[in-house]
């Protein structure tokens, strides 16, 4: 009987020649990823346990993203201690501010690679699954012990799968996609799951557009949120890496206990109204809903064909005097980009406001937070009540289009009235 693509990385990284659902493995991890936020503290609690250095240099990326730029004395302090740890244990791979959001910047430097099995101190490591990786998100308890030991145990995830059929229309894009599937299937749909996106559909998106819903497979529960890494997975890759780039996928035969499908050829935008990811509607039952803020960024949807899409709409055309419209790119080389593509001088001239490349607003930390009785519309990953500032503000998920298109009108807009 074949495997799925988790078992795969599973059975590989736990020196089996099998794996199957449910069974405890114990795991060599190939990639840790920690950020500002989850390095600090995990450190410190390895050192306190008596763990002095970690257990390969090499294998640890560390991405300064999340509070950064520091907001405040005890941040600065903190970024202070993070570079001198760094020195200390000799990390290889560290990026420090500016470089970009964690999920853009190692694909971008070549440290995603198929089939391999990353753990990161972040929520929306599952993003590397676009790749063909095992990734998922850890707490700061396990990232200490990874960082000590270079294994962790892990359950062997069930895997399900949503068989994308037919093309994306324009103004529509990946983002629509899983707000649709969160919509329609829930939340819980994939808890302590594994997600395989495959059929044609699947194949036909970018990874740029693979990337935004394997980031959010974590919002539908899953462990990790997997495609199939092809051609466009290696051309991606090719010249980021020295090393071989091989295509992966399940085998054969592999078994899934449930199977949905989702024809996206007639798919409208979505949006997700407050205060839950899976509270979504299609645009054409959203109501007029005044916004105060839109906001293109996170690691999610700030990608150069995200921003692209959005230039393209508001070109010509100006922000709603009464909307402020953040950008944040997802990386400095997505910034570079579009500075050669003449998105950044179409989106400054529309009256975007940019800042630098890092998670900003997106979990209420810097950079455009929300102030009681405000509304955003987010091309980010979550509404939660208070995600984007104060507790009484309103957050409303959607794709780069519809945010552009709700930014010229100062309210929730269907962005396909914009494509000529």
């Amino acid at each position: 009987m074949g495997m799925t693509m988790a078992e795969k990385v599973l059975a590989r990284a736990s020196s089996r020649r099998t794996v199957k659902p449910n069974e405890y493995v114990t795991a060599n991890i190939d990639v840790l990823m920690v950020v500002d936020m989850s390095f600090y503290p995990a450190y410190n609690l390895m050192i306190d346990n008596g763990c002095k250095k970690v257990w390969n240099p090499d294998k640890i990326v560390l991405v300064m993203d999340h509070q950064y730029p520091a907001q405040n004395i005890a941040q600065a302090e903190a970024h202070r201690k993070i570079r001198e740890y760094v020195k200390d244990q000799g990390i290889k791979y560290f990026y420090d501010g500016g470089f970009g959001i964690c999920h853009q910047v190692l694909p971008e430097k070549g440290h995603v690679m198929p089939g391999l099995l990353i753990l990161g101190g972040d929520s929306h490591t599952t993003t590397y699954g676009a790749f063909g990786a095992a990734s998922c998100g850890i707490g700061h308890t396990e990232i200490a012990y990874v960082m000590a030991k270079g294994s962790l145990w892990l359950r062997v995830p069930e895997t399900i799968r949503f068989m994308l059929n037919g093309t994306l229309p324009e103004a529509v894009s990946a983002k629509d996609i899983i707000l649709k599937i969160a919509g329609q299937y829930t939340a819980e749909v994939a808890q302590y799951k594994a997600v395989e996106f495959s059929g044609p559909g699947a194949r036909e998106l970018s990874i740029g557009q693979r990337m935004t819903i394997s980031n959010m497979g974590v919002e539908i529960g899953a462990k990790f949120a997997f495609f199939e890494a092809d051609e466009k997975t290696y051309d991606f890759l090719k010249g980021r890496t020295d090393k071989q780039i091989n295509f992966f996928g399940p085998d054969p035969g592999a078994q899934y206990p449930a199977s949905h499908e989702m024809d996206i050829t007639s798919l409208e935008p979505q949006v997700a109204c407050p205060h839950n990811v899976d509270n979504v509607k299609p645009i054409s039952q959203i109501e007029d809903i005044a916004v105060q803020q839109a906001f293109i960024g996170s690691c999610t949807n700030a990608r150069a064909e995200d921003l692209e899409r959005a230039a393209s709409i508001l070109k010509g055309r100006r922000v709603h005097p009464e909307t402020r419209l953040l950008v944040i790119p997802a990386s400095r080389e997505v910034y570079a980009h579009i500075a050669e593509s003449g998105a950044l001088k179409t989106l400054i001239e529309a009256g975007a406001m940019f800042a630098p490349p890092v998670c900003g607003p997106c979990g209420g930390l810097n950079n455009g937070i929300l102030a009681p009785g405000e509304t955003a519309i987010s091309s980010s990953n979550r509404n939660f009540k208070g995600r984007m500032g104060s507790p009484e503000s309103f957050v409303y998920l959607a794709s780069p289009e519809t945010v552009a298109a709700s930014a010229i009108e100062g309210k929730i807009a269907d962005p396909r009235k914009y494509i000529s």
